[in-house]
């Protein structure tokens, strides 16, 4: 996508390696520019979508702090349940212990055989609901959400995923040659004064085309480390086997993630513990201190066991410590620690906080923000540099047409 600018062809001519990665960057470039847009502007916007929803529901999703306990997990969850109606149970929660956070409670259901993202979710809310009450403080349909939109324009361009995430992903891919490619041309012959300030500097003064140029050239140089980290964890979640690849060079093996073995006895559902669901919340906030959020899937039936995780990190889901309990007797089954888990592990589960800069907090995410924007622009600033020098030549096709002489009438 960026290149740097250099003398004309010797007499010997460009070597053939070179030809290609010309070749390859131009037409590449020309054939996903259009995809590589949408993903890096769509990616730009939801890098700083928790702080903003949360500006604008502030109402709903903050409630002022109580000096009295929290009620039950089980109670908070009904109140959400007769907000949403029996048609949409309860899929998941979210509990925190900062104490002005509302908790949350989402309801979702999708359809795979729909085309479009609309089609494809059929319901994705979440009500909030104050702790310390069990009042309701709003419900969103995050299915119109602005940033969820955002999020899967980005993710599938608005399709299905089976559908769209192919498309997103080998664009993806192929911008990743791109960079690569664009590195080799932008990468001077020699590195004289001149050559060190064509390459590392934009002339802001110079005319829209060389201005266009550098801005091409010289920003695409230096977001590139990064932009090559957010293509790359973009690719984890659009092939199976880059995540396999991740996962086996980190963790140096071959031998897949040990599946949870955890299951609820189902001889103890007829007998089962009132409530189980809230011993197990009461026995996981103390096993697990420090958290300052929770998720929590109730197991629904079956042999399914309830799961309960918690996230140390305001902004960041790595390093979460999870645990199995029985649904029917609230009993401890298993637990999960991120610190036990290898080194492939913890970056597969590293992948999202990477992917939008979360990992290193605000400035992180400044970063996420600049590196998306650069990217977003380098497939325009490198087509009118196509578009210039098309022209160009066509330029010159006409002038020495009419600089033939006339030899004969």
């Amino acid at each position: 996508m960026f290149r740097r600018k250099g003398k004309k062809d010797t007499k010997r001519g460009k070597s053939p390696v070179r030809k290609v990665i010309d070749w390859l960057h131009l037409w590449l470039g020309l054939a996903s520019g259009i995809i590589v847009l949408i993903i890096a502007v769509t990616g730009c916007l939801y890098v700083f979508q928790k702080e903003i929803n949360e500006w604008y529901y502030k109402d709903t999703m903050f409630v002022q702090p109580a000096a009295t306990p929290v009620l039950p997990l089980t109670t908070l969850t009904s109140r959400a349940q007769e907000a949403l109606g029996p048609d949409m149970p309860i899929s998941g929660t979210t509990a925190f212990t900062d104490p002005d956070r509302a908790w949350e409670f989402y309801t979702y259901k999708g359809n795979d055989t729909a085309i479009t993202y609309f089609g494809a979710i059929e319901y994705y809310k979440m009500v909030y609901v104050n702790p310390y009450t069990g009042v309701v403080t709003g419900v969103i349909d995050f299915k119109h959400n602005f940033f969820a939109i955002v999020k899967y324009i980005h993710w599938s361009l608005l399709l299905n995923t089976p559908y769209g995430q192919p498309i997103v992903g080998w664009s993806t891919f192929i911008f990743v040659i791109l960079l690569i490619t664009g590195l080799v041309l932008w990468w001077p012959k020699k590195w004289s004064k001149a050559t060190r300030d064509q390459s590392f500097k934009v002339k802001w003064k110079a005319g829209f085309k060389r201005l266009n140029y550098d801005l091409h050239n010289v920003l695409g140089f230096y977001a590139l480390a990064i932009a090559l980290v957010l293509a790359l964890t973009g690719m984890v979640w659009a092939f199976s086997w880059f995540e396999a690849t991740v996962y086996v060079v980190a963790s140096r093996s071959v031998t897949p993630p040990a599946a949870s073995a955890a299951v609820s006895d189902t001889t103890l559902k007829s007998s089962a513990v009132p409530k189980a669901l809230d011993i197990s919340f009461a026995a996981a906030r103390k096993l697990l201190p420090g958290a300052r959020r929770f998720y929590v899937y109730g197991g629904g039936g079956g042999t399914a066991p309830n799961t309960i995780g918690a996230y140390y990190g305001k902004e960041v889901y790595y390093g979460n410590d999870e645990l199995k309990f029985d649904q029917y007797s609230g009993k401890l089954l298993e637990r999960n620690n991120f610190k036990n888990k290898n080194a492939g592990e913890k970056l597969i589960r590293m992948n999202y906080d990477i992917h939008v800069g979360a990992i290193g907090g605000i400035p992180g995410k400044i970063i996420a923000f600049i590196v998306s924007l650069i990217c977003a622009s380098l497939p325009v600033t490198g087509f009118y540099v196509w578009w210039n020098k098309k022209k160009k030549t066509k330029k010159k096709i006409v002038l020495t047409n009419h600089s033939k002489p006339i030899t004969s009438l």
